[in-house]
């Protein structure tokens, strides 16, 4: 007969486990080699003892059951996570009316690196901006572009790589 406790402990171990994979695997990809080696870690451990548990009950579908909602569920929290940390940066390209061109003067005093140019669109000239934010203002970035300009077309995308420029130097390596 199976228990709940096995049931809820296959659950709760699946979640921790997948939610720190989905934290490791962002790591991974913004090269923050040393906290994703000791999250990998903790993560194969957490896996090796949800797998025994599971297999040592093999013969009761309700804690495969238990396994896949855990699984689904680190999914989502491992989701949840990434965004509540919100690593890294994003850069905003940004076009706007050529009428608008206090905007770029306008979100370098809030703190924002932004290059701007006139460009021709087909309803006459535009201004584009491209801006450079830390991902975690994005949000406070896109509520400052509703408020100032809220026709603005925004296409938003993260930089892998950066050399050069004033915000180089304002990063931590």
């Amino acid at each position: 007969m199976i228990s709940a406790q096995t049931v809820l402990t296959i659950i709760v171990i699946n979640i921790a486990y997948v939610s720190l994979s989905t934290i490791r695997m962002i790591l991974v990809m913004k090269a923050r080699k040393v906290l994703a080696t000791v999250i990998s870690t903790v993560e194969i451990f957490i896996y090796l003892m949800g797998l025994n548990i599971v297999l040592s009950n093999i013969d009761d579908p309700l804690n495969i059951i238990a396994y896949c909602l855990g699984w689904g569920a680190g999914v989502w929290l491992g989701i949840r996570i990434e965004g509540w940390l919100a690593l890294g940066y994003t850069t905003l390209q940004i076009v706007v009316d050529y009428t608008e061109t206090k905007l770029p003067d306008t979100l370098r005093a809030k703190g924002y690196g932004v290059t701007h140019w006139v460009a021709e669109g087909k309803d006459g000239p535009r201004l584009v901006m491209q801006v450079l934010a830390k991902r975690s203002l994005e949000k406070k970035l896109l509520l400052i572009l509703q408020e100032h300009a809220p026709k603005a077309f925004v296409i938003s995308y993260e930089p892998r790589f950066f050399k050069g420029g004033f915000w180089t130097r304002r990063m931590n390596p």
